[in-house]
Parts: structure tokens; C-alpha cells; sequence
């Protein structure tokens, strides 16, 4: 294997897990610190009651849920996610979500940029820009 091909390859278990709020750990895969130029992706499990407060970012973004149960809305629309299922979120769209569900909810989500940014609508949120450390 040369070299060229073991610098695209990571294993996402070893990537290092942060809590951005209370009852939510987050795993970074995909991001500029990896080599990324157009996406950002990352995993979230949040505990029952918990998940993203109602935020935006500047570029679409894809919320799917790989096990649990997530209330999803953008702007007035809210909708349930199981396993399996995803959204859509168009860039610039108020959205958020929370863990409907008994069990830890595990979701990926994937941003159209290698950064994560996102402003929300609570002000006692500090606004998020994820860039490597």
C-alpha cells in the first residue's frame, strides 16, 4: 500500500470523543483536521430529552439517525426519525433536534463545509466553530 493511500485512510473509533452539552458526546470523522475540503461529519449520542438546540449554519446539512428515536424540525415542521431515516436541512434553515426515544440516540450528521459552524437561537449557547486543535 503506498504512501498516498494510507494518508486517506483513518479509523473513526480512535477519533476522540468531546460533550458539547450536557447528555451529548460527539465524535469528529470527517473534518479540515483530516484532509477534508468540502465536508464535515460527525456523530453524535445524545440521552433521552437531549440533542441540538434550534440552530443554522451557512451550508446544507444532513441529519441521520442510525439508532433511536429524533423529533427533527426546521422552522414550524417537525417530524420523527427512526433508524435508517434522514433530513435534509437546507443552508440558512432554523432546525434542530432532540432524542424522543427510551435509549441513547446515535446520529451522523454531514455539513457542507470542512468546519463546523453553527449560531443559535438561545443566546446562553455559545456559538460553535469547531476547527482542530
Amino acid at each position: 500500500m503506498s504512501q498516498e493511500e494510507l494518508d486517506f485512510r483513518f479509523d473513526s473509533a480512535k477519533q476522540p470523543e468531546e460533550e458539547w452539552r450536557p447528555g451529548v458526546k460527539t465524535r469528529m470523522l470527517a473534518s479540515t483536521a483530516n484532509g477534508a475540503s468540502q465536508l464535515c461529519v460527525f456523530e453524535q449520542w445524545c440521552d433521552p430529552g437531549h440533542g441540538a438546540p434550534t440552530h443554522l449554519h451557512a451550508v446544507e446539512e444532513i441529519l441521520h439517525v442510525l439508532d433511536g428515536k429524533a423529533e427533527v424540525w426546521m422552522d414550524d415542521i417537525r417530524v420523527s426519525l427512526t433508524n435508517g431515516q434522514l433530513v435534509l436541512v437546507p443552508a440558512g434553515r432554523k432546525h434542530g433536534f432532540s432524542n424522543t426515544g427510551t435509549g441513547v440516540l446515535h446520529i451522523r450528521s454531514t455539513l457542507a463545509s470542512p468546519v463546523f459552524e453553527a449560531a443559535y437561537d438561545d443566546k446562553r449557547e455559545t456559538p460553535r466553530r469547531w476547527l482542530p486543535g
